[in-house]
Protein backbone atom coordinates (compact mmCIF):
# COMPACT_ATOMS: atom_id res chain seq x y z
CA UNK A 1 0.00 0.00 0.00
CA UNK A 2 0.92 3.77 -0.89
CA UNK A 3 2.84 5.73 2.19
CA UNK A 4 1.38 8.97 3.18
CA UNK A 5 3.47 11.08 0.86
CA UNK A 6 2.27 9.02 -1.87
CA UNK A 7 -1.39 9.37 -0.53
CA UNK A 8 -1.05 13.56 -0.82
CA UNK A 9 0.39 13.17 -3.71
CA UNK A 10 -2.89 11.39 -5.45
CA UNK A 11 -5.50 13.98 -3.39
CA UNK A 12 -2.70 16.56 -5.10
CA UNK A 13 -3.19 14.44 -8.69
CA UNK A 14 -6.98 14.69 -8.44
CA UNK A 15 -7.27 18.24 -7.00
CA UNK A 16 -5.15 19.32 -10.78
CA UNK A 17 -7.54 17.27 -12.52
CA UNK A 18 -10.58 18.44 -11.12
CA UNK A 19 -9.54 22.27 -11.80
CA UNK A 20 -8.62 21.68 -15.69
CA UNK A 21 -11.94 19.84 -15.79
CA UNK A 22 -13.72 22.36 -14.50
CA UNK A 23 -12.04 25.14 -16.40
CA UNK A 24 -12.16 23.05 -19.89
CA UNK A 25 -15.08 20.61 -20.40
CA UNK A 26 -18.21 21.74 -21.18
CA UNK A 27 -19.76 18.69 -19.16
CA UNK A 28 -17.59 19.86 -15.91
CA UNK A 29 -17.94 23.30 -16.07
CA UNK A 30 -21.93 23.30 -16.47
CA UNK A 31 -22.24 21.59 -13.13
CA UNK A 32 -24.05 23.11 -9.99
CA UNK A 33 -24.74 21.32 -6.65
CA UNK A 34 -28.24 21.01 -8.12
CA UNK A 35 -27.16 19.05 -10.50
CA UNK A 36 -24.80 16.85 -9.26
CA UNK A 37 -27.14 15.67 -5.88
CA UNK A 38 -29.12 13.03 -7.89
CA UNK A 39 -25.43 11.97 -9.41
CA UNK A 40 -24.17 11.49 -6.18
CA UNK A 41 -27.00 9.47 -4.46
CA UNK A 42 -26.85 7.08 -7.21
CA UNK A 43 -22.91 6.55 -6.68
CA UNK A 44 -23.92 5.79 -2.68
CA UNK A 45 -26.27 3.23 -3.46
CA UNK A 46 -23.53 1.78 -6.02
CA UNK A 47 -21.02 1.69 -3.25
CA UNK A 48 -23.97 0.29 -1.14
CA UNK A 49 -24.26 -2.75 -3.25
CA UNK A 50 -20.53 -3.21 -3.62
CA UNK A 51 -20.20 -3.66 -0.17
CA UNK A 52 -23.21 -6.10 -0.04
CA UNK A 53 -21.88 -7.82 -2.68
CA UNK A 54 -18.35 -7.83 -0.83
CA UNK A 55 -16.68 -6.72 -4.17
CA UNK A 56 -13.58 -5.08 -3.00
CA UNK A 57 -12.34 -4.09 -6.60
CA UNK A 58 -16.14 -2.39 -7.28
CA UNK A 59 -15.69 -0.67 -4.41
CA UNK A 60 -12.54 0.82 -5.15
CA UNK A 61 -14.15 2.23 -8.00
CA UNK A 62 -17.08 3.75 -6.02
CA UNK A 63 -15.20 5.26 -3.79
CA UNK A 64 -13.19 7.23 -6.00
CA UNK A 65 -17.12 8.13 -7.99
CA UNK A 66 -17.84 9.52 -4.66
CA UNK A 67 -14.35 10.79 -3.87
CA UNK A 68 -14.71 12.86 -7.31
CA UNK A 69 -18.10 14.18 -6.17
CA UNK A 70 -16.54 15.65 -2.98
CA UNK A 71 -13.77 17.29 -4.96
CA UNK A 72 -16.43 18.60 -7.48
CA UNK A 73 -18.57 20.09 -4.71
CA UNK A 74 -15.37 21.37 -2.72
CA UNK A 75 -14.06 23.49 -6.49
CA UNK A 76 -17.85 24.87 -7.10
CA UNK A 77 -17.59 26.08 -3.31
CA UNK A 78 -14.24 27.48 -3.50
CA UNK A 79 -15.70 29.61 -6.91
CA UNK A 80 -17.83 31.39 -4.51
CA UNK A 81 -15.23 31.47 -1.92
CA UNK A 82 -17.75 29.77 0.49
CA UNK A 83 -15.53 26.90 0.88
CA UNK A 84 -12.93 24.35 -0.41
CA UNK A 85 -11.40 21.19 0.07
CA UNK A 86 -9.12 22.29 2.81
CA UNK A 87 -12.07 24.33 5.11
CA UNK A 88 -13.61 20.76 4.40
CA UNK A 89 -11.17 18.49 5.77
CA UNK A 90 -10.19 21.33 8.69
CA UNK A 91 -14.18 21.42 9.60
CA UNK A 92 -14.44 17.40 10.28
CA UNK A 93 -11.25 17.38 11.64
CA UNK A 94 -12.48 20.00 14.03
CA UNK A 95 -15.62 17.90 15.14
CA UNK A 96 -13.88 14.03 15.52
CA UNK A 97 -11.49 15.74 17.80
CA UNK A 98 -14.42 17.65 19.47
CA UNK A 99 -16.91 14.77 19.64
CA UNK A 100 -14.13 12.20 20.55
CA UNK A 101 -12.92 13.86 24.27
CA UNK A 102 -12.06 10.46 25.08
CA UNK A 103 -9.43 10.55 22.84
CA UNK A 104 -8.17 14.19 22.35
CA UNK A 105 -9.69 15.03 25.96
CA UNK A 106 -9.88 13.74 29.75
CA UNK A 107 -13.16 11.98 29.21
CA UNK A 108 -13.16 7.99 30.32
CA UNK A 109 -15.56 5.89 28.39
CA UNK A 110 -16.25 1.89 29.03
CA UNK A 111 -17.48 0.92 26.27
CA UNK A 112 -19.04 1.94 22.50
CA UNK A 113 -22.43 2.42 23.53
CA UNK A 114 -21.16 4.98 26.29
CA UNK A 115 -19.53 6.73 23.20
CA UNK A 116 -22.59 6.81 21.11
CA UNK A 117 -24.19 8.30 23.89
CA UNK A 118 -21.97 11.46 24.66
CA UNK A 119 -21.62 11.94 20.98
CA UNK A 120 -25.70 12.84 20.87
CA UNK A 121 -24.87 14.87 24.19
CA UNK A 122 -22.01 16.71 22.84
CA UNK A 123 -24.02 17.26 19.19
CA UNK A 124 -26.93 18.91 21.64
CA UNK A 125 -24.25 20.99 23.32
CA UNK A 126 -23.37 22.44 20.28
CA UNK A 127 -26.24 24.36 19.45
CA UNK A 128 -28.53 21.16 17.94
CA UNK A 129 -32.04 22.09 18.62
CA UNK A 130 -33.16 18.20 19.46
CA UNK A 131 -31.30 14.77 19.02
CA UNK A 132 -33.57 14.03 15.89
CA UNK A 133 -32.16 16.80 14.26
CA UNK A 134 -29.46 15.46 12.48
CA UNK A 135 -31.49 12.82 11.10
CA UNK A 136 -32.04 13.96 7.03
CA UNK A 137 -35.79 14.60 5.71
CA UNK A 138 -35.07 12.95 2.40
CA UNK A 139 -33.28 9.63 3.66
CA UNK A 140 -35.23 6.41 2.61
CA UNK A 141 -37.88 5.14 5.28
CA UNK A 142 -36.54 2.18 6.70
CA UNK A 143 -33.13 4.15 6.93
CA UNK A 144 -34.55 6.89 8.07
CA UNK A 145 -36.14 4.45 11.03
CA UNK A 146 -33.39 2.92 12.39
CA UNK A 147 -31.35 5.94 12.32
CA UNK A 148 -33.98 7.67 14.69
CA UNK A 149 -33.95 5.16 16.85
CA UNK A 150 -30.36 5.02 17.18
CA UNK A 151 -30.16 8.31 17.94
CA UNK A 152 -33.13 8.53 20.72
CA UNK A 153 -31.35 5.48 22.29
CA UNK A 154 -27.81 7.31 22.72
CA UNK A 155 -29.56 9.45 24.91
CA UNK A 156 -31.40 6.85 26.78
CA UNK A 157 -34.90 6.64 25.14
CA UNK A 158 -34.60 3.00 25.04
CA UNK A 159 -35.82 -0.61 25.30
CA UNK A 160 -33.57 -2.82 28.38
CA UNK A 161 -33.77 -6.07 26.73
CA UNK A 162 -34.45 -7.50 23.07
CA UNK A 163 -37.10 -9.73 24.75
CA UNK A 164 -38.77 -6.55 25.22
CA UNK A 165 -38.93 -5.25 21.82
CA UNK A 166 -39.80 -8.66 20.80
CA UNK A 167 -43.01 -8.55 23.12
CA UNK A 168 -43.37 -4.95 21.51
CA UNK A 169 -43.36 -6.76 17.77
CA UNK A 170 -46.36 -8.95 18.90
CA UNK A 171 -48.46 -6.80 20.57
CA UNK A 172 -48.43 -4.45 17.04
CA UNK A 173 -49.04 -7.44 15.05
CA UNK A 174 -51.89 -7.81 17.14
CA UNK A 175 -53.08 -4.39 16.60
CA UNK A 176 -52.59 -4.64 12.59
CA UNK A 177 -54.78 -7.85 12.90
CA UNK A 178 -57.61 -6.41 14.53
CA UNK A 179 -57.42 -3.19 12.10
CA UNK A 180 -57.49 -6.06 8.54
CA UNK A 181 -60.47 -7.70 10.49
CA UNK A 182 -61.89 -4.06 10.32
CA UNK A 183 -61.14 -3.35 6.82
CA UNK A 184 -60.06 0.57 7.92
CA UNK A 185 -57.62 1.30 5.02
CA UNK A 186 -55.97 3.82 7.07
CA UNK A 187 -55.64 1.91 10.77
CA UNK A 188 -54.25 -0.74 8.70
CA UNK A 189 -51.62 1.64 7.49
CA UNK A 190 -51.17 3.24 10.69
CA UNK A 191 -50.72 -0.06 12.68
CA UNK A 192 -48.75 -1.60 9.77
CA UNK A 193 -45.75 1.26 9.99
CA UNK A 194 -45.90 1.09 14.02
CA UNK A 195 -45.04 -3.12 12.95
CA UNK A 196 -42.39 -2.14 11.06
CA UNK A 197 -40.56 0.34 12.95
CA UNK A 198 -40.96 -2.08 15.79
CA UNK A 199 -39.04 -4.61 13.31
CA UNK A 200 -36.53 -2.39 12.90
CA UNK A 201 -36.00 -1.60 16.39
CA UNK A 202 -35.66 -5.47 17.00
CA UNK A 203 -33.20 -5.52 14.23
CA UNK A 204 -30.89 -2.97 16.08
CA UNK A 205 -31.40 -5.23 19.24
CA UNK A 206 -30.03 -8.01 17.51
CA UNK A 207 -27.33 -6.38 16.11
CA UNK A 208 -28.90 -6.14 12.43
CA UNK A 209 -28.78 -3.56 9.88
CA UNK A 210 -32.90 -4.06 8.80
CA UNK A 211 -31.36 -2.22 5.67
CA UNK A 212 -28.42 -4.85 4.42
CA UNK A 213 -31.04 -7.94 5.71
CA UNK A 214 -33.91 -6.74 3.45
CA UNK A 215 -31.36 -5.88 0.43
CA UNK A 216 -30.01 -9.56 1.12
CA UNK A 217 -33.53 -10.90 0.81
CA UNK A 218 -34.20 -8.96 -2.11
CA UNK A 219 -31.16 -10.41 -3.93
CA UNK A 220 -31.90 -14.04 -2.41
CA UNK A 221 -35.44 -13.29 -4.61
CA UNK A 222 -34.03 -12.22 -7.58
CA UNK A 223 -31.79 -15.32 -7.90
CA UNK A 224 -34.33 -17.77 -7.26
CA UNK A 225 -36.92 -16.02 -9.92
CA UNK A 226 -34.49 -15.61 -12.59
CA UNK A 227 -33.98 -19.44 -11.94
CA UNK A 228 -37.30 -20.15 -12.33
CA UNK A 229 -37.75 -18.33 -15.36
CA UNK A 230 -34.73 -19.78 -17.13
CA UNK A 231 -36.31 -23.38 -16.34
CA UNK A 232 -39.45 -22.29 -17.83
CA UNK A 233 -38.49 -21.19 -20.87
CA UNK A 234 -35.52 -24.31 -20.84
CA UNK A 235 -39.17 -26.38 -21.07
CA UNK A 236 -40.34 -24.34 -23.34
CA UNK A 237 -43.49 -23.09 -20.85
CA UNK A 238 -44.49 -20.01 -19.67
CA UNK A 239 -44.87 -18.56 -16.00
CA UNK A 240 -48.50 -17.87 -16.31
CA UNK A 241 -49.64 -21.27 -17.73
CA UNK A 242 -48.01 -23.29 -14.59
CA UNK A 243 -49.13 -24.41 -11.63
CA UNK A 244 -48.07 -22.48 -8.57
CA UNK A 245 -46.58 -26.26 -7.41
CA UNK A 246 -44.84 -26.41 -10.95
CA UNK A 247 -43.21 -22.93 -10.52
CA UNK A 248 -42.62 -24.10 -6.74
CA UNK A 249 -40.65 -27.04 -8.17
CA UNK A 250 -38.12 -24.95 -9.40
CA UNK A 251 -38.41 -22.49 -6.51
CA UNK A 252 -37.06 -25.71 -4.22
CA UNK A 253 -34.25 -25.86 -6.88
CA UNK A 254 -33.09 -22.54 -6.65
CA UNK A 255 -32.71 -22.86 -2.75
CA UNK A 256 -30.72 -25.83 -3.29
CA UNK A 257 -28.80 -24.19 -5.53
Amino acid sequence: MSNRKEQLAALDRLLTIMDELRAQCPWDRKQTFESLRHLTIEETYELADAILEKDLSSMEGELGDLLLHIFFYAKIGSETQSFDIASIAHAISEKLISRHPHIYGDISVADEEEVKRNWEQLKLKEGKESVLSGVPNSLPALIKASRIQDKVAGVGFDWEAPNQVLEKVKEELDELAVEVGKNDKDAIEAEFGDLLFSMINYARFLGVDPESALERTNKKFIHRFKYLEQQTKAQGKSLKAMTLEEMDRYWQEAKKL
